[in-house]
């Protein structure tokens, strides 16, 4: 969820902007195209700005679907930039706001001391910052109620496990993700009091190979259910799970119940093209106030998915919990860690 905490040793090559607009070819089903019409100069202009690729299968991926959703929806000019270093954050925020963006996204929490740095220079430009809870007039945050969902893979992970230790592999260190683990540590112990769980960081969030020698470490240690909250690096954990085949996998942000459907019990999912579209709808129709939207089940945006190939694994009495759990959450009653 999030970034990156450490710029030396970045592993993706940085990605020019990508700008889609209604001056694209839209590429339809056929093969073919048509040029679409030019847009009005006052056309809602939408930029998503994030630190790993959207097509790690995850975090980013979600936002940027959630990108083109506002573009299809609203009729936006969108544009999508992918950034290296903090001083690259603050540049592309100047850039979209002179560019005279309405609204820009910093998809992760490290966004949220640049957005209120450039905000007052750019008074018309709306700023949001995913997982982010610093605000000002033009600035707003939203916290995913994510650790609720983690609490159900927890529990889900607790039934699952026959070794009684099971595992988690972050991209780094980011409050929202330490709290994620700890919500999932909670949801397996209620199900298995004595449960051990093995916490491990790749240190950053592209690293496939570093997070696949992680999660063979912590399978080799006994781990046989593993959650991943690293975006492209957790790709790494679904091929040390096939590798290892009794190992099973819970995905994240994304549903990712298809990157290895034979290993993955479930994935917790942030429905980011839903929260994305509640906030543009806000700041197109001028409704927007500098807040944090808190978004979590009780929108339809986090949510435990699981997955069908091997729902025969997830028992009953598991299935029954899970209810349970959710009904509590729903109605406060089960005080999830954040």
């Amino acid at each position: 969820m999030k970034g990156f905490n450490t710029f030396t040793h970045p592993r993706t090559p940085r990605l020019s902007t990508v700008i889609h607009s209604l001056f694209a070819i839209a590429i339809v089903a056929c093969g073919g195209g048509r040029e679409q019409a030019k847009p009005a100069s006052n056309a809602f202009k939408v930029a998503l700005v994030t630190t790993g690729s959207v097509s790690d299968q995850g975090w980013n991926a979600g936002a940027y679907k959630g990108l083109l959703a506002i573009r299809d929806s609203l009729g936006a000019r969108i544009s999508n930039v992918q950034t290296q270093t903090p001083a690259e954050i603050d540049e592309n925020f100047r850039q979209y706001g002179a560019q005279g963006y309405n609204l820009v996204f910093g998809h992760g929490f490290e966004y949220q001391d640049p957005a209120i740095r450039v905000a007052p220079s750019f008074p018309k430009t709306v700023f949001v910052t995913t997982s982010g809870v610093k605000t000002a007039p033009n600035v707003g945050g939203v916290y995913f109620t994510f650790s609720d969902g983690a609490y159900l893979a927890g529990i889900v992970a607790g039934a699952a496990s026959h070794s009684g230790v099971i595992g988690a592999i972050g991209g780094t260190q980011l409050p929202p993700v330490v709290a994620a683990f700890k919500a999932f540590e909670a949801g397996a112990k209620s199900v298995n009091p004595n449960v051990k769980m093995l916490t491990a960081y790749v240190g950053n969030w592209d690293d496939a190979s570093a997070a696949r020698e992680q999660a063979l470490a912590q399978i080799a240690r006994g781990a046989d259910v593993i959650f991943q909250d690293a975006d492209a690096a957790g790709l790494g954990l679904f091929q040390a799970a096939r590798q290892s085949k009794t190992v099973r996998v819970i995905g994240s942000n994304s549903d990712q119940n298809s990157v290895a459907p034979e290993v993955t019990l479930g994935s917790v999912v942030i429905d980011l093209p839903r929260a994305m579209m509640i906030i543009a709808r806000d700041v197109k129709s001028g409704a927007f106030k500098g807040h944090v939207y808190r978004l979590g089940e009780n929108d339809g945006v986090v949510r435990w998915t699981d997955n069908p190939q091997l729902a025969s694994e997830i028992s009953p009495a598991t299935v029954a919990r899970l209810d349970s759990a959710r009904k509590q959450i729903d109605a406060r009653t089960l005080k999830v860690p954040e």
